[in-house]
């Protein structure tokens, strides 16, 4: 299945029906009355979160999604039925922003999760309603509300625990597939992951998951390469392990390091406050007087001592995988110490 985290589409509600004006017209019944009855409200449009989806895909095909309207009261005092509601299932992780303030109307991150975006229309009131004691034969009925209409932006932003960032060809995808059972494109060419992969690694008896994101390169924030769109998928990462490759030159792989960086302070949305661990990708095909250059030059640059891995010869995979764990914990704990703050 095609991969597609963003999508535009039209939402309406249904509209509410029309109130009834109607009489009893009944042999024996001197005085009938009116009986028209209120119309049916207009269906719903709601989202759910449900499993087993990781595209918006689905949406490409299909922009339009309206709610059924209520149906019109009906006389001897028959309301109307609701409309049918229109539920977009959509997967773990999705955001719903309006289009023309860009607020967040639903953010999905938990299966099952249901959330009513445009409630439907109210129905009329027939004329039993209008009935009073100085009113006995009202003719007038209220038409029903009309329901919400908008377009909305969904937005998938997977959810993973640990987010693999960097520049192209840094040894991104290779690293995920040694590590997990996902096996993303490999190749010798820059840009070869197009889409982001999800992968789940296990490490002392735990999981978690981890996620390749694609190469940016210089000006990605401006939409070169494939631009920035993908970082909105290591959002709501717990920790980046920002790869750089080891086979460069010192000052080649400071610059890629900066880059990385720079784009990540570009994006905004908290990426660059979140913890990182720089990590030295190839390290088993440079010599290592030129890779202990690299090391140096790249922690004095990030202010970090570099880890140092190598995924074909899966030198250095339990080190990372243990950091990697760990900060995934630390950062688990941190909103639980708040709260414990906060009481």
């Amino acid at each position: 299945m095609k991969f597609l985290d963003q999508a535009k589409v039209y939402l309406k509600s249904g509209d509410g029906g029309d109130g009834c004006v109607s009489f009893r017209r009944e042999k024996y019944i001197e005085f009938g009355g009116p009986d028209g009855g209120n119309g049916g409200r207009g269906g719903d449009v709601v989202v759910e979160c449900v499993e087993g989806l990781n595209t918006l895909i689905d949406f490409r095909y299909r922009q339009h999604f309206k709610a059924g309207r209520g149906h019109h009261g009906m006389g001897k005092d028959r309301t109307g039925g609701a409309g049918d509601d229109v539920v977009l299932r959509l997967p773990q992780g999705t955001q719903v922003r309006d289009d023309a303030t860009d607020q967040v109307l639903a953010d999905l991150t938990e299966v099952g999760q249901r959330v009513v975006l445009a409630r439907g229309g109210a129905g009329g009131y027939g004329n039993a309603h209008f009935k009073s004691s100085t009113n006995r034969a009202p003719r007038q009925k209220s038409p029903g509300q009309p329901g919400q209409e908008f377009w909305v932006w969904l937005r998938l932003k997977l959810i993973a625990d640990a987010g693999l960032i960097g520049l192209p060809n840094a040894g991104k995808s290779t690293l995920l597939s040694t590590v997990s059972a996902a096996r993303p494109k490999v190749a010798d060419y820059p840009f070869t992951t197009l889409h982001p992969v999800l992968g789940v690694v296990s490490v002392h008896d735990h999981e978690f998951v981890l996620a390749d994101i694609p190469g940016l390169i210089e000006g990605a924030h401006e939409g070169r390469g494939l631009g920035d769109r993908f970082l909105g998928h290591v959002e709501r990462c717990a920790v980046l392990v920002h790869l750089v490759d080891g086979t460069q030159p010192p000052d080649e792989a400071v610059a890629a390091y900066r880059t990385v960086r720079d784009e990540l302070s570009s994006y905004g949305g908290g990426l660059a406050d979140k913890p990182e661990l720089v990590v030295l990708s190839k390290c088993d095909a440079a010599q290592p007087d030129e890779l202990a250059a690299c090391r140096s030059a790249v922690a004095g640059a990030s202010g970090k001592v570099p880890l140092q891995v190598s995924s074909a010869a899966r030198n250095g995979i339990d080190p990372l995988l243990t950091a990697v764990l760990q900060q995934i914990r630390a950062a688990a704990e941190e909103p639980a110490a708040e709260e414990v703050r906060a009481l």
